[in-house]
């Protein structure tokens, strides 16, 4: 596609406006859907607000724990998409596809892990008070 009718087809409006949060939409059901990471990080998300509202945690440590679980699943879907991209431009196997996919897998795992050692200062400290 080139610029020109790229152009014509990126129409401004409102129509428009709420029809992009339909394709939002639909890339988190696909996730949902194909992606087992994706719910394995909703259980996540769903332990941490349990955990969150029974340690009684600040607003400061919810803010920490909203940004982590939101960039995490930001970032698998941003692993799913590049997926999908890598996979239509090539279909057969290659190395350089294979570090695409698995370069993106190893952004998602790094945040996970920088969320994880997050979570073990808000949480840790709370939950050894209560033992």
């Amino acid at each position: 596609m080139n610029t020109e009718s790229r152009e014509k087809n990126k129409k401004f409006g409102f129509k428009r406006f709420l029809r992009s949060f339909k394709f939002s939409y639909d890339g988190l059901k696909y996730a949902y859907r194909f992606e087992q990471s994706m719910t394995l990080h909703l259980v996540c998300t769903i332990l941490v607000i349990i955990l969150g509202i029974w340690l009684q945690i600040s607003p400061l440590e919810w803010a920490v724990c909203i940004i982590g679980v939101g960039l995490i699943m930001a970032l698998e879907l941003l692993n799913t998409a590049i997926e999908a991209v890598v996979d239509l431009a090539s279909p057969e196997i290659h190395p350089l596809a294979k570090i695409a996919k698995d370069t993106a897998s190893a952004a998602v795992g790094m945040y996970c892990l920088i969320a994880f050692i997050a979570g073990c200062f808000i949480f840790g400290p709370k939950i050894i008070a209560l033992l």
